[in-house]
């Protein structure tokens, strides 16, 4: 029977201390969901083990299937550029196959009303309160889009009103947001950051979150990003194991 590849969570990697622990912690609780599965973790920047550190690591030790996960949201320049530019620099022994980002998923906005109700909302109040999707924001043009498509699907599972916002790169400024959902007349106003760890960006969406009521906290390692993230490796890992007569 072939093994299973190796799963490989590729994450940007943050000079703030808070990322590398946070993207630790939902691994963790990855491996705990998936008993039997090896899951590693290499960074792009600041944080180490670099990705190409891994990789050689893992063809050293003979390792020759790979899903490389990239820790991402959206499909922006990361996913697109980036990291297939490193595995491309992987040692020749390995096949890897490069899992889809995590977003958009049904799962994600799920862990986006956790994280609103762990803050102090309840079902109860969607229809009064007005939330602001804060997102790191990005100069693809598709990425700007998928962060607006969500706000719009988001907004018919029963919340008053959700308008996207950006951190950087993009308009309109978490704070923007915030006083016009406020000038739309909703009760009440939270901001939900479509981040996965605390950082510079998030920093900036809690700065911008200063009017609001309420302020969820990142997704993080929710139970839901654990599910979703489980979801891409299935999804990439079958091609490998079919490829393998598996």
């Amino acid at each position: 029977m072939t093994s299973q590849p190796v799963l490989l969570v590729i994450a940007h990697g943050s000079r703030d201390p808070r990322h590398a622990a946070t993207v630790h912690a939902l691994v963790r609780r990855v491996r705990a969901r998936r008993p039997g599965l090896r899951v590693e973790t290499g960074f792009l920047d600041f944080n180490i083990p670099s990705v190409r550190g891994v990789l050689e690591s893992l063809a050293a030790e003979g390792v020759r299937d790979v899903v490389a996960l990239p820790l991402l949201l959206t499909r922006a320049f990361h996913a697109k550029a980036d990291i297939p530019a490193v595995l491309r620099e992987a040692p020749a022994c390995l096949r890897i196959r490069q899992a889809e980002v995590l977003g958009p998923s049904p799962l994600l906005t799920s862990a986006l009303d956790r994280r609103l109700y762990e803050a102090g909302l309840t079902p109860a109040d969607k229809s009064s309160t007005g939330v602001v999707l804060a997102s790191a924001g990005s100069t693809d043009p598709e990425a700007i889009a998928v962060i607006a498509e969500i706000a719009r699907e988001w907004r018919h599972t029963g919340w008053c009103a959700v308008r996207p916002a950006f951190a950087s790169a993009s308009l309109p400024r978490t704070e923007d947001a915030v006083r016009e959902l406020r000038a739309l007349g909703c009760e009440r106003v939270a901001v939900a950051p479509y981040v996965l760890a605390p950082g510079f960006l998030p920093d900036r969406i809690a700065r911008g979150a200063a009017e609001a009521d309420v302020l969820a906290d990142v997704l993080g390692p929710a139970p839901e990003v654990v599910r979703v993230l489980l979801e891409r490796y299935d999804e990439a890992r079958v091609p490998v194991l079919s490829a393998l007569g598996a």
